[in-house]
């Protein structure tokens, strides 16, 4: 209930911004956190989920857990020190076409590099609460942020101040609280201070090395359709793809039961039981997304009006997106399933990162990428290449069984 009311809130802050901000603006507002996104998962690519089986069953050894936390904060900071220069260079280039000003472009890069700074300490402090089972200190700050942040926004709209600027900075502002709060309960439930090492840091890499290629590669692939229509299309195609794509968080939703809810079930589901109950919750996500992808059909001013009059004749692209939205979530679905059951395997990982980049490419070479038409297409396509290799996989476990993992 507290991840449903934090993820809740935050949607509702993005479509508020849709609304009530210029395509201009939107347009920079949903670049900024597109790229946030992408390079948070970039500086952190896996470490702060390398802590938990690191520290294993030695949760008690407070000492343990500071010295480890201080080795990955290490290792972030040079991440960081690489992603930070790059960006620098990138993001003017992406833009480039959009014709903002340079004084708009430097404080647009500030500001994502210092959402991007904080949101490296939140992942790694927020470990520390998530493996202490320290839940309570977990959900609360960004309960607590994403409702001030909220009703800021709202002042500044009541006041006629809201502009993309103010949107970011209570944005980074909400991050930047999170991420002190995170850090000043960490340091009182750690009571000691960490000393990094050469060891402990190559401990890390040698755990997240194995997934670091499709981590890195997933952080560039979620972003990739807005960067795209940055590099290739106008200011409003950039606009109408951000607002739209706010649209597919109502799969978010749903989807925040697959790790607390489903997966648990079907890990300790009996065996006799999996086929009937694999099945019936796929029949059920299709379902769902066909329920929803119909009802953008014949009624999609239900959604444009959420996003509001500038994007009143997106009747069409409201299909195509939903299309995205239900395509994902069932992959997201069979993911968890096969996750729980242990139907995970090196072939799947290589397929589908081989199998988007030869289907982005293709699009690459032959279509136009300007075109918000085109680029929902385009997702569309990624969205069924993902789907096609996890229901192989789920296929495949069936028929082979589940990876053997040595118990420790």
């Amino acid at each position: 209930m507290a991840q449903g009311f934090t993820t809740f809130i935050n949607l509702l802050y993005g479509l508020i911004c849709v609304r009530f901000l210029s395509m201009d603006g939107y347009a920079k507002f949903s670049l900024l956190f597109a790229f946030q996104s992408s390079l948070s998962l970039l500086v952190d690519v896996g470490t702060t989920s390398a802590l938990a089986p690191l520290v294993g069953e030695q949760i008690d050894d407070l000492q343990l857990i500071a010295d480890y936390i201080a080795s990955l904060r290490q290792l972030s900071v040079r991440f960081f020190a690489i992603l930070a220069p790059a960006t620098v260079v990138a993001f003017p280039l992406i833009v480039m076409k959009q014709h903002w000003s340079a004084k708009s472009v430097t404080f647009l890069i500030s500001l994502l590099l210092i959402f991007v700074w904080f949101a490296r300490a939140r992942g790694a402090y927020g470990a520390v609460l998530i493996l202490r089972r320290d839940r309570a200190a977990w959900y609360r700050p960004p309960m607590i942020a994403s409702a001030a942040a909220l009703s800021l926004l709202l002042a500044a709209w009541a006041t006629h101040l809201l502009n993309e600027y103010v949107a970011v900075l209570i944005s980074v502002a909400a991050n930047v609280y999170i991420a002190a709060a995170y850090y000043s309960r960490a340091d009182r439930v750690l009571g000691t201070t960490g000393r990094p090492s050469e060891q402990k840091r190559q401990a890390i890499v040698r755990l997240i090395m194995p997934s670091m290629p499709y981590l890195i590669f997933f952080a560039v692939q979620a972003q990739i359709s807005l960067m795209m229509i940055t590099l290739f299309g106008r200011t409003n195609s950039v606009a109408t793809l951000g607002a739209l794509t706010r649209l597919v968080q109502v799969f978010l939703l749903f989807s925040q039961i697959n790790p607390v809810l489903v997966e648990p079930y079907f890990a300790k589901l009996p065996t006799i039981r999996l086929k009937a109950n694999y099945l019936g919750a796929l029949m059920a996500a299709v379902l769902f997304g066909l329920i929803t992808v119909v009802i953008a059909r014949l009624w999609p001013g239900l959604f444009l009006w959420v996003l509001g009059p500038k994007y009143a004749h997106l009747h069409s692209e409201v299909v195509l997106v939903m299309i995205v939205g239900a395509l994902f979530y069932l992959s997201q679905l069979i993911f968890c399933i096969n996750t729980a059951r242990r139907f995970v395997y090196w072939w799947s990982n290589i397929a589908i990162i081989i199998l988007t980049v030869s289907v982005q490419a293709l699009f690459l070479w032959k279509a136009d990428l300007g075109s918000v038409r085109t680029v929902l297409v385009f997702n569309i396509c990624t969205c069924l290449v993902t789907l096609l290799v996890t229901v192989s996989c789920g296929i495949y476990g069936f028929i082979s069984g589940p990876r053997y993992v040595e118990s420790a």
